[in-house]
């Protein structure tokens, strides 16, 4: 693609960066298949195509206007025309530059911005999103259906006993913004886990949200300073080299510190340890499938077969698209003892898509539907996933149980 980028931007290192990734783009159409937004709605601009073009312009000097605002808020960011791009097109990053700009363009109306901002400030913060989150819960029996379903019922008991014992390997965990709250079994299920493997899984008490929020919703100073803090928390394990991982739970944390190296490259005080945290940060599907030997020898060691035995893995965008990693949660899930039914069109989005399902509920509520559908068509007794978002999305929309992965595995270890 040829391009002529304005001024403002050209010589900056984000008009070279987006210049690089136009030029890659040669119209083919290909991404247009597996996005969801143009199967929906049939727009070509809403499609990734289609919204490269409108990113082009405004990159060219063309003003900005509300009609580009909409079609790229309506992008989902699930990469999914990442993976089927035959010329490696890095549109996320293209959409993260054009996002940046877009927004100090065309204004807003204050009502937009007041969702928008609230959304930033409370849920990347614990110590206001927790409060209000229980009190979210108590009221849940009077909220209208459409956000009681957003605000699931309090658990009657949750195991997030995490061991005592500690390994000689180590290695930290991100314990995020929401999913503490809202799911705290996720974590302690991992310790579990990785200390029948012999490792300890530690936390840093002073790391927060992973940035995905603020950076999302086009706050990307903001963005920018909760991966700071996040490398401030972590580096001085990391300087002392006294962990081998940087474990992530939730793939859509993952994809995100994964490319703390590439947002923050341009920081003298930081592009050195971002690189260095990208580098150590694992799914916590790549560790445990490096260590499937040691969990194979352990399932042989027992007599006993697991009681739910079907299951249906929903494979988050940010793990198959945003990090490429395919196969790993599955293959472990079957070699000890679990029933992978066939999902059709595993690679659509669910809707969900971190503050997306809030934005833009019209859409994600069609994309809820119909991937319920096809994770339910193969009649599993549960649903598993490995993203706190997409979990629970998928429960506002299931009546089976919808949970993390490695909780189904932590217990298949305990039996």
């Amino acid at each position: 693609m040829q391009t002529n980028l304005a001024d403002f931007i050209k010589n900056t290192p984000e008009g070279q960066e987006a210049d690089a990734i136009l030029r890659s783009c040669v119209h083919c159409g290909f991404c247009l298949a597996t996005c969801p937004t143009y199967q929906i709605l049939g727009d070509e601009l809403d499609s990734p195509r289609g919204r490269i073009y409108l990113m082009k312009q405004m990159l060219e000097g063309q003003p900005a206007t509300q009609k580009t605002q909409l079609h790229l808020d309506r992008c989902l960011t699930c990469r999914a025309c990442e993976s089927t791009c035959p010329s490696g097109v890095r549109y996320g990053a293209l959409l993260d530059i054009s996002r940046g700009l877009l927004e100090k363009q065309a204004l807003r109306d204050s009502s937009t911005n007041a969702v928008r901002y609230t959304l930033r400030k409370i849920l990347p913060n614990p110590g206001i999103f927790s409060p209000l989150f229980k009190i979210g819960q108590i009221l849940r029996p009077l909220l209208p259906h459409s956000l009681k379903n957003k605000i699931p019922p309090k658990r009657v008991s949750s195991n997030a006993v995490w061991p005592t014992v500690q390994h000689k390997r180590k290695m930290l965990v991100l314990d995020g913004c929401v999913q503490p709250e809202m799911a705290p079994n996720i974590n302690a299920a991992s310790a579990r886990v990785m200390d029948k493997l012999g490792i300890s899984l530690i936390k840093a008490v002073k790391a927060g949200c992973c940035g995905a929020v603020s950076f999302h919703l086009n706050a990307q100073h903001d963005g920018l300073d909760y991966m700071r803090h996040n490398i401030d928390a972590w580096w001085p394990l990391v300087e002392k080299k006294e962990i081998e991982a940087i474990v992530m739970t939730a793939s859509g944390c993952g994809v995100m510190v994964k490319e703390y190296g590439h947002l923050l490259r341009h920081d003298p005080n930081y592009a050195k340890k971002a690189a260095k945290v990208s580098a150590l940060t694992q799914d916590i599907s790549e560790i445990l499938y490096a260590e499937h030997e040691k969990i194979e020898r352990l399932i042989n060691k027992q007599s006993t077969k697991p009681e739910i035995t079907k299951l249906a893995f929903h494979s988050p965008c940010t793990l198959q698209h945003g990090q490429q990693i395919r196969g790993l949660a599955e293959k472990t899930l079957v070699a000890v003892g679990f029933d992978l039914t066939i999902v059709p069109d595993a690679h659509l989005c669910c809707g969900s898509a971190g503050t997306y399902s809030i934005l833009q509920p019209g859409l994600s509520q069609q994309l809820l539907k119909d991937k319920v559908a096809a994770l339910e068509s193969g009649l599993p007794e549960q649903i598993v996933t490995a993203n706190i978002g997409c979990l629970m999305h998928l429960q506002s929309g299931s009546e089976l149980t919808v949970r993390h992965w490695v909780e189904v595995l932590d217990e298949r270890l305990s039996d």
